[in-house]
């Protein structure tokens, strides 16, 4: 069974994250760019699977972005344990459907049983790329998924997924289908120093954005007017014993920040 890891890359969290001076997007030549780490769970999910199964099955790793930069996150795939890799190389902005749909045209061109995918890309929180993938390919899907059991036929899963309320909903799918990994899932493995460094030698398979087909009326969604959140206030130190700091406290409260 050939298993498949939709990834993406994303600015790490400790990134600075600067405003372009038209306010059309963020300025990346200074970013620091990490694999989305819910497909961190993703990958780790595949992998897992693949082991177990112990019957030549493969994982491939996937992602959509500016080829020069993106292999990278495919690089970490691979030396985590991912078998093969490909990129669909653009540079221009294309929102959640588009990739959705570009991501779908790679996959028709390869016979898969299982896509994993992280439930959503701590960028854009979009959180939509699974379902739509899904959809395009026209295969069943379950998203926020904390346990997944392949089942003994290997023609369906068992999977958990969190709900509303804490709670946990039990489902059963037909192969193929894609499953968004939550955190919990799994612990992502690191990788080791030689998988890092077979990593680097992978050959990487490549497609174009415009070779796939996507209609430019598939970007449903564009951005404008990038602005940075205001800058906090400086906090206030209440000084006098306890009695007036809670007394100058409730005023604060009251006549400042009105939450009382």
């Amino acid at each position: 069974m050939n298993i498949i890891v939709c990834l993406k890359q994303v600015p790490d969290t400790e990134s600075k994250i600067r405003v372009k001076a038209d306010t059309s997007g963020i300025e990346t030549t200074d970013i620091k760019w990490i694999m989305n780490p819910y497909d961190e769970f993703a990958v780790e999910e595949a992998l897992k699977l693949r082991d177990k199964m112990a019957d030549g099955s493969l994982v491939t790793a996937v992602t959509l972005g500016p080829k020069a930069r993106a292999v990278e996150a495919l690089r970490t795939a691979l030396a985590m344990g991912a078998d093969n890799a490909v990129v669909i190389d653009h540079t221009d902005f294309v929102d959640s459907n588009a990739v959705a749909k570009a991501l779908s045209e790679v996959l028709k061109k390869e016979t898969f049983g299982i896509v994993f995918t992280g439930k959503q890309a701590i960028d854009d929180d979009c959180a939509q790329v699974t379902q739509l993938l899904a959809q395009y390919l026209n295969i069943p899907h379950a998203t926020v998924v904390v346990k997944f059991e392949l089942n003994a036929d290997k023609a369906s899963a068992k999977i958990e997924r969190e709900i509303e309320g804490g709670s946990k909903e039990i489902m059963e799918l037909k192969l193929p289908a894609v499953f968004g990994a939550e955190k919990g899932l799994n612990t992502p493995r690191y990788a080791s120093l030689p998988g890092i460094m077979k990593a680097k030698k992978k050959e990487i398979k490549e497609y174009t954005f415009s070779s796939l087909g996507v209609a430019a009326t598939e970007i449903k969604v564009s951005y404008k007017n990038f602005q940075p959140p205001p800058p906090r206030a400086a906090g206030k130190i209440i000084e006098g014993d306890g009695p007036t700091q809670a007394a100058t406290l409730v005023k604060l409260l009251h006549e400042e920040a009105k939450v009382v």
